[in-house]
């Protein structure tokens, strides 16, 4: 039955417009209908964006929202009251690339949980790291790419991410 919700999200509703669409008044809760029933756990009140590309082995905590045109790669934990900006992307997965007799597309991948704490806001276009965990009351500028864990309260930015300052 998962499958079933999760290729009828992908395949339809995944596209359909947002809430401030005057025509577009029921397809929002559609789209969160679809994912809370093929994600592992999805929490209260979650908001799924227009083109929100989702994983089906991911977790959402309450309140929180999935960013317009963003990809959210399977074996994801996401916090309470997290928020993101659009094309924010969150990956889980990487190439091999270890040995030099094999070409890197017929080494494999990995496969690497990815941690966004609560009470976290990921600015438009971020990108974040297979294995890399966000700790909570995180702000992540627009743009940033996160390539190792942030501390609580922190604000980071830039290529590659650096703690600007730490909310107070």
């Amino acid at each position: 039955m998962r499958q079933l919700f999760y290729l009828l999200y992908i395949s339809f509703f995944r596209f359909t417009s947002e809430i401030y669409r005057p025509y577009a008044i029921i397809t929002p809760r559609i789209r969160r209908f679809l994912v809370r029933n093929f994600v592992n756990k999805a929490g209260k009140k979650i908001r799924i964006k227009r083109n929100a590309d989702v994983g089906m082995y991911i977790e959402i905590g309450d309140h929180s929202e999935l960013g317009t045109n963003c990809i959210i790669q399977s074996n994801t934990f996401i916090g309470n009251n997290v928020i993101m900006g659009p094309d924010v992307k969150i990956y889980t997965k990487n190439h091999k690339f270890d040995r030099l007799d094999l070409p890197i597309q017929d080494q494999g991948h990995t496969n690497e949980k990815t941690v966004i704490g609560n009470d976290v806001w990921l600015g438009a276009n971020v990108i974040v790291l297979p294995g890399v965990t966000i700790g909570n009351h995180v702000v992540v500028a627009a743009g940033a790419v996160v390539t190792k864990d942030i501390p609580d309260y922190a604000i980071v930015g830039g290529i590659p991410a650096k703690v600007l300052k730490f909310r107070k």
